[in-house]
Parts: structure tokens; sequence; C-alpha cells
């Protein structure tokens, strides 16, 4: 299949391209003041390699996949809508109050240490703009309190002339009864035409999420509707260019649940955090060819340093408490963790401490590390690695940017080395090493922490300083695997990623009686609710043009016993139940699953088995690339052989240095450290003591000796 795949960071866009038989990998420079703009360029990119046009390829494209951050450059720079809450009465000051320590949502643990300066965020809607309808509904979605239509136009003219240009509905019980938000669109609509206002998005909480929780349903609607205005307009672009060279395929946006839709039917929330989440899913399924069941999928890009796990060759792995920039919300995202660690991480001096640190603030795509020469001129970690001899100044990025050591050594001697009495290579060599300790102490944090032991795992280097940095930060890990897709895996990712979509609804069944122990007799409910949801998937992949034949279903259900307070996402092993064998193999596999997420001692079945939330996943499966397999050949390396150059490693000094070209490498060949490999993207640094080999698959693997 001929596909595109792109992954916009925020330093460097990648991606790849299958075109006739051939896979083509490029990266260029994100323009974060035009997303479109870097998109556009690196497909160029990729066209130029097969000396092709644009108005050659995209006619030939059968899809585009795009993952993206415009999701949380929104956020940061807090350049949404002006927006309108609408909730029920007495409800006003819910997203206010939040919900438990909420100052805390969203913040580092140093932040979290310094409790006298926590505050909670600013809210995205102010409270002049959150108004409270009469209405109200039960918690069964019985119609307590009629919707008073007269109040809510009053409520809406008011928001109007505050000068709103989108509404938030959000009402108590909306998933359990729909019927008043459904309403209250309608009035929108027929108080203020599109002539007359133009087109003001409404965003009803019970379409953006079907869970109960009035706090995490809100924010989700708010964030949803906060985001759609920007990406609306970035998505347009990207679409409008893509069509103005002739592409007819579809455009789908990879979702943070694993999953991906076209861009019409995606809620902007749910590509928050898309990228990371794609190279998870991409690690998981070369780890299955491969055979690893254990996997820590390690992205450093130049701004950020992603983690995300692959346990027992399981990723369904999701956020106990997701969290959207500073905001709790109600959303089934899979695991994964992100630190201010990468290329662009920028290295200062922490006044009150008199230390060295390194991020979490970077210097981004523009300026860029100094020794871009873009304008740069706080010293950061590309510069660091530049001056130990790691990166090549005449072949970074493939030759096509020329790297300035000299402005490099000059920042970092006069802003670190100088500060701390510190010799500039010394300098240069501490902030390497206080990067990859901070990489390595969160890899270390998620395993252990989940109870696993790291020398049951391997780590996947990726993006295009995982292989720079892998041997500093794998520590404890005995082997890591690089593939000549690293730089640009979480693009690869997306290409082996199933269409799929995700449909949740709260409801409280209770399938085994506490004490009593008499399962559920009426399956009805049950049965209607997952019916129910069947029916909006399949609506769904029909409206997308999608082959429902091929479907797969499957169910998961958040569940708890009696008596207890945690709540544990299971999977169902019966999509219906038809019999009292189908209620105990759910209540089986709930033991199972709760006894290895808690402790054995949890499992409470005399307190009965509880079922809060229905998740239905529809996916449409998608064809998986295979690994190739290659001839082992000679251990001998130095057909790759591309010279020597003096490298630093540490308390060896600078050494004379192998450099080898990672493309020219067979199966079979192997390099003791210490080397450098250069790649076009990418550069493997292996230190004295470890060794790099190439297996029958074509893949980098280095260990310690």
């Amino acid at each position: 299949m001929n596909s595109i795949d792109i992954d916009v960071g925020g330093t460097f866009t990648d991606m790849v391209m299958n075109y006739n038989g051939q896979m083509i990998l490029k990266k260029t420079p994100t323009t974060p003041h035009d997303l479109s703009e870097c998109f556009i360029r690196v497909i160029e990119e990729g066209a130029k390699e097969l000396k092709l046009g644009l108005g050659d390829i995209l006619p030939e494209i059968e899809i585009v996949r795009y993952s993206t951050t415009v999701a949380m450059n929104r956020l940061i720079e807090r350049r949404g809508p002006r927006l309108g809450l609408i909730t029920t009465e007495g409800f006003e000051d819910t997203i206010l109050i939040g919900k438990g320590a909420q100052w805390t949502d969203g913040t580092t643990v140093t932040e979290r240490r310094n409790l006298a300066v926590q505050d909670k965020p600013k809210p995205l809607i102010p409270r002049e703009l959150i108004v409270g309808v009469k209405e109200r509904i039960d918690s069964f979605g019985n119609i307590v309190r009629p919707l008073d239509e007269k109040d809510v136009r009053e409520k809406v003219r008011y928001l109007i002339n505050k000068g709103v240009r989108g509404f938030v509905v959000s009402l108590l019980f909306s998933p359990v009864n729909p019927v008043h938000e459904r309403r209250i669109r309608e009035i929108i609509r027929e108080e203020f035409k599109e002539y007359y206002l133009g087109y003001l998005p409404v965003v009803l909480s019970n379409e953006v999420v079907g869970r109960i929780g009035e706090y995490e349903r809100t924010m989700t609607a708010i964030l949803d509707a906060y985001l759609h205005a920007s990406m609306q307009m970035e998505l347009s672009a990207m679409w409008d260019r893509l069509r103005e060279f002739g592409y007819n395929g579809p455009f789908m946006l990879i979702h943070n649940t694993g999953g991906m839709a076209e861009v019409f039917k995606t809620d902007a929330v749910k590509t928050y955090n898309a990228g990371p989440v794609s190279a998870l899913i991409g690690g998981y399924h070369v780890g299955n060819q491969l055979g690893f069941k254990n996997i820590v999928v390690s992205d450093v890009g130049g701004t950020s340093f992603d983690i995300g796990l692959v346990v027992e060759a399981d990723v369904r792995n999701y956020e106990f408490r997701p969290i959207i920039d500073r905001w709790l919300v109600a959303m089934t995202m899979l695991q994964s963790m992100s630190i201010g660690a990468g290329g662009g991480s920028i290295a200062w001096i922490n006044e009150v401490l008199g230390t060295l640190e390194v991020g979490p603030q970077s210097a981004g795509a523009y300026p860029g590390p100094v020794c871009y020469d873009f304008g740069g001129t706080e010293p950061t970690v590309t510069d660091a690695n530049l001056l130990l001899g790691y990166l090549n100044p005449r072949f970074y990025f493939g030759g096509r940017m020329k790297l300035n050591i000299e402005k490099a050594k000059k920042a970092i001697k006069e802003k670190i080395g100088d500060q701390l009495g510190m010799d500039v290579i010394e300098a240069a060599y501490a902030i390497r090493k206080i990067v990859d300790n901070n990489m390595g102490a969160a890899i270390r944090k998620q395993i252990h922490l989940r109870g696993f032991n790291p020398e049951e795992f391997v780590i996947f280097a990726l993006g295009g300083g995982g292989p720079t940095h892998v041997a500093g930060y794998m520590q404890e890990i005995p082997k890591a695997i690089i593939f000549p897709t690293s730089p640009v895996f979480s693009a690869w990712g997306s290409s082996v990623m199933d269409i799929s979509h995700i449909y949740e609804l709260s409801r409280k069944i209770k399938l085994v009686e506490p004490i009593t122990q008499e399962p559920l007799r009426n399956f009805d409910e049950f049965n209607s609710i997952v019916n129910n949801l069947m029916e909006k998937a399949k609506m769904d992949l029909e409206g997308e043009g999608l082959p429902i034949d091929q479907a797969i279903f499957s169910l998961e259900l958040d569940m708890l016993y009696g008596g207890q307070v945690q709540r544990k996402r299971v999977s169902s092993p019966v999509l219906f139940i038809k019999s009292k064998e189908d209620i105990e193999a759910i209540c089986e596999e709930c033991d199972k699953e709760f006894s290895e997420a808690f402790s054995p001692l949890v499992v409470n079945r005399p307190g009965g088995v509880f079922v809060e939330n229905f998740v239905l996943t529809v996916r449409i499966p998608t064809q998986k690339p295979k690994l190739p397999e290659y001839e082992i050949e000679s251990q001998d390396p130095s057909k790759a052989l591309k010279g020597k150059r003096d490298v630093y490693w540490g308390n060896e000094g600078f050494l004379e240095t192998n450099v080898y070209n990672f493309d020219m490498l067979k199966s079979g060949n192997v390099i003791e450290g210490p080397a450098i490999i250069e790649a076009e993207y990418t550069t493997v640094v292996v230190p004295p003591d470890f060794v790099f080999s190439i297996n029958r698959h074509g893949l980098g693997e280095l260990k310690r000796r």
C-alpha cells in the first residue's frame, strides 16, 4: 500500500513514505508558526528522493496518517477561543472547585515539593462565563426537573452579550439521559442562526465522553471545545494542500487511545500525546515479531523524552488519572510518560543551589541549539554532544545542516564552565551525564513502581537522540535495540496501527449480589448497553466508508468489588451475557486482573461484583509489515568504516575512535566499543564497555561486554 505517515514533534517533523515498494524516511525542522508548512515540506523531501514532484506522488498515495502536537501547543500558549459553559443550576463552580488535590495535577515532582507556591490552574472558562440552567436528571436518567427553555434562552443571550464564541454544555448525569443537553443545542441554533453570528461550535459533554463524573467529563468537553477551532484551521490548511496536489484518500488522525480515525470523526482531545502512543504501538508490533514480551519504548526527541511500556506482550495500560496539561479528564488514554529531556534541552545553573541542571526548558526548533547557528544563545545537550565528538559537524542531518562548534564551545564555556569553575569539556560531559541520569531515573521509576524487574526488559532506542544516549540511560536493562527507522519511529508506528474507535457509557450493574452471591438474572440491561454502543460504532464506520464486515469488537468493563474503592478496567471474555457461565467468566477475569494489579487479598467476591462503566472498542485491522531477514555475514565491520575522530569517553579522556556508516553494516557485523556509528538522522554512541552488533533483521543490538 502506498502511504504517508507524519509525526509533528516540537523540534522535528518526521515522515515515513511507502511508495511502490520503497520506504522513504525523512525529517525536517518543525515550523511552529504554521504546521502545514513543515507537513508539506517533509513530503516534498520524500518526493525529491524519488525524483518526483508532489503532483506525481500524492495522487498515488492511498492513505495519509498524521499525529500532531497542535493540541499541546495551543494549550501551552493558551490561544483558544472565548467559551461559555452551560451546566445544571447549582453546579456552576464544579470546574473551579476541582477534584482532590487539583493544584498538583500536571505538575512536576520538583514543583509539587514546593507546596507553598502551588496553585490551581487559571480556568479556561472564567466564572463570569459559567451559567446554570434550571433542569435536573437523576442518576437513573429520570427527569426530576424539566428543562426551563425560557431560562436557557436568557442564559444563552447573556453569554453571547459577553462575547463568547463557542458553548460547552455539561449537565448532571447527561451520559445516562442526554435529552436536555441536546435540547439546549437546538435552542442555541434556534436563537442564533448561522447567518447571524456565523458558526458557533456547541460541544455536548455526553458526545465527547459517555462517562459519569461531572468534573472530569466537563473538563474533557471544555478542552475539546478549546482546541476545536485552532485544530480545525491547522488541519484544514493541510487538507487543502493535500487536495491541491491531487490526493483523494482519507486523512487519518492518530489517537492517544492507540487507534486512529478520519479527521472529521476525531475529537480534538484525542490527539493529545498521540506521537508517543504511536511509538508505543509500533514498538508493541515489532516486539511481537522479535519475541520480546517486556519492552521499554524510549524516544529521545529535541524537546522531550517519552517512555511507554509493553508488559507481557500487552500495551493495555491506561492512565489511572489521565491529565491533559493541568486538568484531570475522563478519557481512555494509553499510559506514557514524558519529561523535558532532549537534544534541545537547555543547560542552566540553579542559582539557589549552585548546581548544574538540564531542562525541562528547550530551545525547540527555532532558535534551537547554539550550534545550529539560528540565533540560539543557551547551551543545550546537542551542543555538549558536539563538543565531546559524538556528533559530526559536517554530517548532521545527513550533511544538510552544518553545525558551528565554536559557538557551542563559547556558550558552554561562558554559561556553564566559567560559572562552575570547570573546563569546557568537563562542563559538556557533565551536561550529558545529567540528562542521561534524568532519563534513566524516569525509566527506573516506570518499571519499579509497577513492580517489575528492569533486567527482564529490552529497551527500544528511538528518536533522533535515542541511539546517541541509550548507553547512558539503559543502566540495569541488559540490551537495547536500534532500528534503521529509529529517528522516525513514531511516524513508522502509525503505519502499523489499526483504525479504531472507543465508545464508553457509565452504568452501574450488579453482576453478583453481595453475601448471597446470586448472579445477575436479567441480562437485558447489560446486553442492551453493549448493543447500543455497537450500533453507534457501526454507524460511524459506515459514515467513514469502512468495511463493517471486517470490524472486530472487544469489550472492557470498569469493575470493582463491594465495600472497596479500587476500580480496574477488565477485559471481558464475552460481548454479551447469555448465561450464568458468562457471568462467571467475567468475574474470574476480574479476580485475575485485580490480583495482578493490586494483590489477591483485594479480591472480595462476598462483597458483590459491580460494573460501573462499559468500554467498547471497534477495530479495523490494517496490514502489518514483517521484518526482513538477511543472511548472517562476517563479524568484520571494516567495509562500513568511514574514518576516525577524537571522541571524549569520560575518565579515559579523548580517544581516537572508529566511525562507521550504519547503512553499510551487514547482519552479523560486530563492533567493539569505543565506536561511533553514523546514520542520516542519528548517531549511535558505543562506549568502551559496550558491544554493538547487527542481527538477522538488520537491527542494531547494543549490550554491555
